[in-house]
């Protein structure tokens, strides 16, 4: 059942807006690769059942070039054979801190991903993540849905 929208924090809090929009601007200079970023948004919206982010950030991964395929196949990125391990490495990362409350990121998983990744990414990874599970939270928190 969709529900209506809750709360239009763009209109009735502007500064909490450009806070989280802050963040998600500082991802412009990032190392790290926007197909990567776009995979972690799509992968963190899923677990969190985000429409409104998942609708935005599918869109945006097809337009920098990432195939619906790899989208659909995501959840099994482990079976499927056209992602490369830095972004199953990524992918692990994102589902780890993601569902942080019900799971502990032990060292050995930490040292799995960053294998793949050297200490700036690794950090700019983590805010990736960080940022689009804020996004999440509104998104899902005050029922904002993609428009038709």
């Amino acid at each position: 059942m969709m529900t209506s929208q809750r709360n239009n924090y763009h209109l009735t809090a502007p500064h909490v807006f450009k806070a989280v929009y802050a963040l998600e601007q500082t991802q412009a200079a990032f190392t790290l690769e926007t197909s990567l970023r776009e995979l972690i948004k799509v992968r963190a919206s899923q677990l969190n059942g985000c429409a409104l982010c998942l609708d935005m950030h599918s869109a945006e991964a097809l337009k920098h070039g990432e195939s619906a395929r790899r989208l659909l196949a995501l959840a099994a990125r482990e079976d499927a054979p056209f992602f490369s391990e830095r972004e199953r490495a990524a992918l692990l990362w994102t589902d780890s801190l993601t569902r942080l409350p019900s799971q502990h990121v032990s060292d050995a998983l930490y040292d799995q991903v960053a294998a793949h990744f050297n200490e700036v990414e690794m950090a700019e990874l983590t805010l990736a993540i960080a940022t689009i599970n804020l996004w999440n939270r509104f998104g899902v928190g005050f029922a904002m849905q993609p428009t038709q």
